[in-house]
């Protein structure tokens, strides 16, 4: 379990690390967190010949909001104070209920939510409501910065479109809708710390008459190769008064969708089994609480 021989960097500006990752290419990993790279490095699944620690960068941390406009979350900013952030929890509910979900206590107060997206695990707790709640990420080099949509940038099992030279150096999500809610969960296989065997996200915005679906964002982890954000529910759902009946047309629909596989944590039939059973929960959830705003 002991680490390889690496050089390592703690730039403080981000001129610095930009420079450092373009120079260093793919002899260097970057550390932020470093509760999923350091085990990796570990168990000798990389070798890394360098790591550039931005976790000293002022301008990837932190959380701000503006009124109307939204929110952005630096990429080095901790998953716990995501979790017990004001601002998360009374605008972006369901970000709020992943936060706490992941790993322990510890982990939490190393963990960051840029890291947790750039690991790309399809059981990750946080990139399925930053999905659902239509979160951008911004990509930075020494050549500029590009913005494009979480579901895009996590390409795959472990795989992202970040290019060489690049950062993710913080999250876009937007104001949310007028009489809209959030919703998250997550099936595993004990009561306790622990992978998710299926997680989902479910962003629900009511017309005036807080009956009719405006919109819905129904998104689904552990499923599929990366966040699989739902075509069916919507179609389903959108332009239509809230009821029973179509919440379970949603949960038959998204079970079909999903692309589970067999592992140590599921079948892949039980998957398909728990993603209608969390389709029914959060909907409702979601739903009365929209009703509330």
């Amino acid at each position: 379990m002991y680490l390889n021989h690496f050089e390592y960097y703690a730039p403080r500006a981000s001129g610095e690390a930009l420079d450092l990752v373009k120079r260093l290419g793919k002899r260097a990993k970057v550390l932020a967190g470093g509760t999923d790279l350091l085990n990796m490095m570990k168990e000798k699944l990389i070798k890394p010949e360098c790591l550039v620690d931005i976790n000293n960068v002022d301008e990837f941390k932190g959380i701000s909001y503006e009124a109307g406009k939204g929110a952005v979350i630096g990429s080095t900013t901790k998953v716990s104070e995501v979790e017990h952030s004001t601002i998360i929890r009374e605008k972006y509910f369901a970000l709020h209920q992943a936060a706490g979900e992941l790993g322990s206590v510890q982990v939490r107060n190393m963990a960051t939510i840029g890291g947790n997206s750039c690991h790309a695990s399809p059981a990750a707790e946080t990139p399925t409501p930053l999905v659902a709640l239509g979160a951008k990420v911004v990509l930075n080099s020494v050549s500029g910065e590009r913005e494009l949509p979480l579901e895009e940038f996590i390409t795959g099992n472990r795989e992202t479109a970040l290019a060489e030279g690049e950062l993710l150096t913080k999250f876009i999500l937007p104001e949310p809708a007028p009489k809209s809610a959030s919703r998250y969960g997550l099936i595993g296989l004990r009561d306790a710390m622990e992978i998710d065997a299926v997680n989902m996200a479910v962003y629900l915005v009511l017309e005036d008459d807080r009956q009719t679906i405006k919109d819905l964002r129904l998104v689904m982890g552990s499923v599929y190769p990366r966040p699989l954000v739902s075509k069916e529910a919507p179609a389903i759902m959108v332009g239509k008064e809230f009821s029973a009946d179509l919440v379970e047309k949603v949960a038959q629909a998204v079970a079909k969708e999903a692309k589970p596989i067999d592992d140590i944590r599921a079948s892949a039939e039980y998957r398909r089994e728990v993603v209608a059973v969390l389709a029914r929960r959060l909907l409702q959830e979601a739903f009365d609480a929209a009703r509330e705003v």
